[in-house]
């Protein structure tokens, strides 16, 4: 690993994690803002994307093809629906699809076109690393399949779709679009999310402050991941 990447979708997902950062240099592209850093000797490269798949998949060519990295982390949240999954718990993805990926009418599978697969898999070394830190630190983690859409899914029926049709352990609306990108480009990378939405949710739960401390937590846990890496 040469540079490293580090995404998220949201301002809010990466706003704790350059202060773990010096020599911070501000670049403006393609309507976005990255941030170059430096980790020890490690070069980073941190962005936000903003929400959704197209916006993600730019941003992750931009970060490899513009910039050089070679290794990509995206950190985020996501809704939970395996029922083993409660508010706050950390997810890992071995894979991911795209869920209104649907040329079902040709006689396709849900989220399949031709060339390309309805599964795309993350880094296996990343996610051993992943799994590493979270033992080490008493942090609950699973790996799971993860589902990504260009919606934000609050019907039941079309939740336990996805859970059925893709087995899929929790839903987001960028990781699936990264991972095609760095599988094209043969860049390993590691997808991350915290459950921030269940169906046995309480009425009272205050997402933006859930957002605020996940994404604390998700920037402590990357560094110790990129204390591995180096």
């Amino acid at each position: 690993m040469n540079k490293l990447a580090i995404m998220g979708a949201m301002e809010e997902e990466i706003t704790p994690l350059l202060e773990y950062f010096t020599d911070i240099n501000k670049i403006e592209f393609a309507n976005n803002t990255y941030y170059e850093a430096k980790y020890n000797d490690l070069e980073v490269v941190v962005a936000y994307s903003k929400i959704g798949k197209v916006f993600s998949t730019l941003t992750a060519t931009t970060m490899i093809e513009k910039f050089g990295c070679d290794t990509l982390l995206f950190s985020g949240v996501a809704g939970g629906i395996n029922p083993k999954l409660k508010i706050g718990d950390l997810i890992v993805a071995s894979k991911l699809s795209q869920h209104d990926l649907d040329i079902t009418a040709f006689g396709h599978p849900f989220g399949f076109v031709p060339g390309g697969k309805v599964f795309v898999n993350t880094d296996e070394q990343l996610n051993n690393i992943a799994m590493e830190v979270a033992k080490e630190n008493n942090i609950k983690l699973i790996e799971g399949i993860i589902a990504t859409g260009d919606q934000f899914v609050a019907d039941e029926i079309r939740k336990e779709f996805v859970a059925k049709t893709f087995e899929a352990d929790a839903l987001e609306m960028e990781g699936a679009s990264v991972a095609v990108v760095c599988d094209a480009l043969q860049v390993p990378c590691l997808i991350l999310r915290a459950i921030s939405d269940t169906a046995d949710m309480d009425a009272g739960f205050n997402f933006d402050k859930f957002l605020e401390q996940s994404a604390q937590e998700s920037a402590n846990f990357l560094i110790k991941i990129i204390q591995k890496l180096i």
